[in-house]
């Protein structure tokens, strides 16, 4: 059967009516999903996009008849090519999904099996299926392994999802979404944990695969420059409910809602560049590597400084996190000192006593897998309050109800679990947590890749805010251009485990760039629908030439 003869373009696929679903919290029921109406048609991509919390993971996971633990929907139709979901058995569910319906979630570190190795789970769907043998599955794979810029194509599918970055899991994931070349492939945050210059190529990579297929996508996204490289059309979310809807042109030039507007504002974040010779932090020379052959951090020199920010540039792979690890004791360098407050830090963490691993905190990439799903807030960032500053019941209690309120949550969310929250949420919480050792340094792995625009704002005005109170230090890695502008004092720009460049804020971002600097730069998406395609045409056209 030729799947690609039914696949005319602009035929409806999806039909969502009268969408109503509830979560629940301490036994009772409230709604997420307020009657929200959508339609798909073969070879569009809809963007979904909202603040943390408005509803819309929720929908892109109804669009499979799904709902999450601790969801149910209650009303409305879901219509896929003609099957109604809400009415099919779990044996056509399980049918559709992965072959005719797939997803790509936020977290490809929670969604991977750490026990097989990447090849065997992208062509799982596909074999099981009987869609392809497992020769083909593989050789189609590895071509799709090339086609998302994953380095060493052939043999990267050999590894296990910790032997390789948090941006090229993302990448694998999507190719195993891609597989079986779905109707309908649901995006849910795919370019999150992405640097700029590899977002540009799995952004290509994906909007020629649902226009060469006339596959309908969902793509959920904070990132409005991202949203307009790839929707032909945009929702807007907020509580749960539509704000509006309409092409993607005329909604970036023309918002009609206040709500909107605010979401289309440019972030007016900033702070002034401020230098002190106060290092806290001294990385010297260091090297550090995952085994044999497997040399990740290369003669690396980084200092920081006490009450400033330092961001770490530069894209997936190119040591940002290894370097957080070697300075935390998590993989201890093979050659070289870090000195803290002028003092050698003992290289592994075994060797470092309380106070010490107290006044080093580290906030990580994917709250999905740092947060333990079976304890409470009240839990999680109880924990290190009672262990490093001796605080027990209600005195710690308080102290907990007053994190939750420093991040903008209420008091209501202690005896939540983590699988009750947003994406969002959930990172506000690891900061929570971070900050509930009161620490002179944190470490920020991309703590705002996963939230929204107007949250990400909120985040980092508190972080900012808690650094002009406590004097606290930030080694702040990222791979938001935006966020490097707004935050940070001095800029680290890494690739392929070595420094290319460092220095204050302003010297690093104002021309004459290094080339790699130029590169990352280059990279950043607009506010502009053809703004990938005019930059995809001027690297081509570069290539030429050289050639």
């Amino acid at each position: 059967m030729s799947t690609e003869k039914k696949r005319v373009k602009g035929e409806v696929l999806l039909e969502i009516r009268g969408l109503k679903i509830e979560g629940s919290s301490d036994g009772v029921w409230h709604p997420i999903v307020k009657g929200v109406d959508l339609t798909l048609r073969r070879g569009e991509v809809l963007g979904l996009i909202g603040e943390s919390g408005a509803g819309k993971s929720t929908i892109g996971l109804a669009a499979m008849g799904f709902a999450r633990p601790g969801c149910r929907i209650v009303d409305g139709s879901i219509v896929f090519d003609g099957i109604d979901l809400r009415a099919a058995s779990d044996e056509a569910l399980r049918e559709l999904r992965g072959s005719r319906i797939a997803y790509v979630a936020q977290s490809a570190a929670a969604s991977f099996n750490p026990a097989h190795r990447l090849i065997e789970q992208t062509v799982e769907t596909a074999v099981r299926h009987g869609i392809k043998s497992r020769a083909d599955a593989e050789a189609d794979a590895r071509d799709l392994y090339k086609r998302l810029q994953l380095p060493k194509p052939d043999t990267i599918g050999d590894r296990y999802p910790h032997q390789v970055s948090g941006g090229q899991l993302q990448r694998a994931m999507t190719a195993m979404a891609m597989s079986c070349r779905p109707d309908l492939i649901i995006f849910d945050e795919p370019t999150t944990a992405l640097d700029v210059t590899t977002q540009v190529e799995v952004l290509a990579a994906m909007r020629d695969i649902v226009e060469q297929f006339n596959t309908a996508a969902i793509y959920i996204t904070h990132d409005l420059a991202v949203v307009a490289q790839m929707a032909h059309r945009i929702m807007v979310l907020r509580h749960g409910k539509e704000v509006e809807q309409a092409p993607t042109r005329e909604m970036l030039k023309e918002p009609k809602e206040d709500y909107t507007k605010t979401l289309w504002a440019v972030r007016k974040l900033g702070k002034p560049e401020s230098i002190s010779d106060d290092i806290v932090l001294r990385v010297h020379e260091v090297d550090a590597s995952y085994g044999p052959g497997m040399k990740v951090l290369d003669n690396v020199t980084v200092q920081l400084p006490r009450g400033r920010t330092v961001a770490v540039v530069g894209e997936s792979g190119s040591g940002k996190s290894t370097l957080a690890r070697a300075i935390t004791g998590l993989l201890p360098p093979t050659k070289g000192e870090i000195y803290f407050n002028g003092k050698p830090l003992p290289r592994a963490l075994k060797d470092r006593d309380k106070d010490t691993l107290r006044r080093i905190q580290m906030i990580y990439q994917s709250a999905d897998t740092s947060l333990n799903p079976r304890q409470t807030i009240r839990d999680l960032i109880g924990r290190p309050i009672e262990f490093y500053l001796g605080l027990k019941g209600a005195e710690c209690d308080r102290r907990v109800v007053k994190l939750l309120e420093a991040i903008e949550l209420s008091e209501h969310y202690i005896d939540r679990l983590p699988g009750e929250l947003s994406g969002g949420q959930k990172q506000r919480i690891s900061i929570a947590r971070a900050l509930a050792a009161e620490p002179e340094i944190i470490i920020c792995d991309e703590v705002t890749s996963a939230l929204d625009q107007i949250v990400q704002e909120e985040i980092l005005t508190l972080l900012m805010r808690l650094q002009k109170e406590t004097n606290v230090s930030y080694l702040f890695i990222t791979h938001d251009i935006a966020t490097v502008r707004a935050i940070s004092d001095e800029i680290v720009v890494m690739h392929q485990g070595k420094v290319v460049q460092q220095g204050p804020k302003t010297k690093v971002l104002n021309p004459p760039y290094p080339a790699y600097t130029e590169l990352l730069l280059s990279s950043v998406p607009e506010m502009d629908p053809d703004w990938l395609t005019r930059l995809l045409e001027k690297r081509a056209a570069k290539s030429r030439e050289k050639a």
